[in-house]
């Protein structure tokens, strides 16, 4: 629900990375969840992969790392017309999904995939990449400056690599929605900050890391990193698109933040899930989306 346990670039979600186990999901379920979100994010991704590209301009290989079902990667394929792109995911299902959409767009013949485990799998690129962008990949990984050093690694010289990480925590109602205490969101933030850190603790190889981003990309030997953030915003009344993302969010927020969450605050989510009550997601007014992402990028 709010900045962290969003995997793929898309939206907000993760499905595994290569680490996790796959056995037990529904990948066509999660796909057309991933793809919906990530169509929703699509205004904020243009305008950051945009401002990536004032600085690599011409990229011959864009390596999408941590690519899902490929929306970005294809979006990174229009901002940059003459590269070819290679969507990298631990996730066969979802790379067909990415493949079946860069045909449908008519840019196959210039878009490939590579199933890989990260960051081990960046190895197995045939060439160095001129940009290699990660949007919440990384956070998934136990040892993330030895994961940024590997991404560094496979840059060709001049070559740029911009990760998304951090920025705000989504938000989705007013603080006083009229059911429950006021303030639910912060709350459920303050939730997910601790869920976030025990996720982070549980990987494995977990090495503890300050995330000062620009400072690891430096740290790596990256030169000239900088940062910026870049706004969804959808006010109310809100798409059927951006009501499925909030539901989406909710739903998963009250599974994974159950232990963390007080009894009452559980059950202003329940009402707010439940599609017969008119004070639910399903109904209100005064629903929006507000998402902020911040892409660090540096070059080799």
């Amino acid at each position: 629900m709010g900045q962290h346990h969003h995997g793929h670039g898309q939206g907000q979600h993760e499905h595994g990375h290569g680490h996790h186990d796959h056995t037990d999901i529904d990948w066509a379920e999660l796909a057309e969840h991933l793809e919906g979100q990530a169509e929703l994010f699509a205004p904020l991704n243009r305008q950051a992969a945009a401002w990536v590209a004032e600085r690599q301009p011409e990229p011959g290989l864009v390596v999408d790392v941590g690519s899902g079902p490929g929306v970005v990667s294809c979006l990174l394929a229009d901002e940059f017309p003459g590269a070819r792109v290679v969507a990298l995911d631990g996730s066969g299902p979802l790379l067909e999904r990415a493949r079946a959409r860069a045909e449908r767009l008519g840019i196959a013949d210039r878009f490939g995939t590579l199933e890989a485990e990260l960051p081990d799998g960046l190895g197995d690129l045939e060439y160095p990449a001129d940009l290699i962008w990660a949007s919440r990949s990384l956070h998934h990984l136990g040892d993330q400056r030895a994961a940024l050093a590997a991404f560094a690694e496979r840059l060709a010289p001049g070559g740029t690599l911009a990760i998304v990480e951090g920025g705000l925590p989504s938000r989705f109602l007013p603080r006083d929605v009229g059911i429950g205490r006021p303030g639910l969101q912060s709350r459920i933030d303050a939730a997910e900050d601790l869920w976030f850190t025990e996720m982070r603790a549980a990987l494995p190889g977990s090495v503890p890391e300050t995330e000062d981003w620009p400072g690891l990309l430096t740290a790596v030997g990256l030169r000239d990193a900088t940062s910026r953030t870049f706004l969804l915003d959808i006010p109310a009344p809100v798409p059927e698109a951006a009501r499925a993302y909030a539901l989406a969010s909710f739903q998963r927020g009250r599974g994974l933040l159950a232990d963390f969450l007080d009894a009452s605050d559980l059950s202003t989510i329940d009402r707010l899930l439940d599609p017969d009550d008119k004070s639910s997601l399903h109904h209100r007014t005064d629903l929006f989306v507000l998402a902020a992402h911040t892409v660090h990028v540096a070059r080799s």
